[in-house]
């Protein structure tokens, strides 16, 4: 009975080392991640533009040049529900950004969209970054 209890916790042991060996590999282990909270204020009334925007431009964009898209929120109450969208992105490190956003800016296809976006006037008032690190406690890291 006590080999059996044995064996059994070696092979759930195992199975998670496997685990963490296989998410280490494909890049799930994000300890040290390096991240950026931007919020956009758009322009009245182009909220829906900048979703649009995002929606079918700049997310593709984003993952084509190593940013990792981690979430996106709109407020729910007061005058910022109309104008403002919230967003997260991880990357390795700080340099990896600043690589990745020179990039990005650089990406003809994302010239062409912010082009094609502002046709009807600009959508974004003004963008507010900062950089943050997670906490020894956060749940993501």
């Amino acid at each position: 009975m006590m080999f059996a209890r044995i064996g059994t916790l070696t092979v759930v042991v195992l199975f998670f080392v496997n685990l963490t060996t296989v998410l280490v590999a494909c890049g799930a282990e994000k300890d040290n991640r390096f991240f950026e909270m931007r919020t956009y204020v758009t322009h009245p009334g182009k909220l829906g533009a900048l979703h649009k925007r995002f929606r079918e431009h700049t997310n593709g964009l984003f993952e084509k040049h190593g940013m990792q898209l981690v979430g996106y929120w709109t407020p729910v109450d007061g005058a910022e529900a109309e104008n403002t969208l919230v967003y997260i992105l991880a990357y390795p490190d700080r340099s990896v950004r600043d690589e990745a956003w020179q990039a990005f800016g650089k990406d003809p296809d994302w010239k062409r969209a912010f082009a094609e976006s502002r046709k009807d006037g600009p959508i974004v008032q003004q963008v507010i970054s900062k950089f943050l690190m997670s906490t020894d406690y956060s749940p993501i890291k």
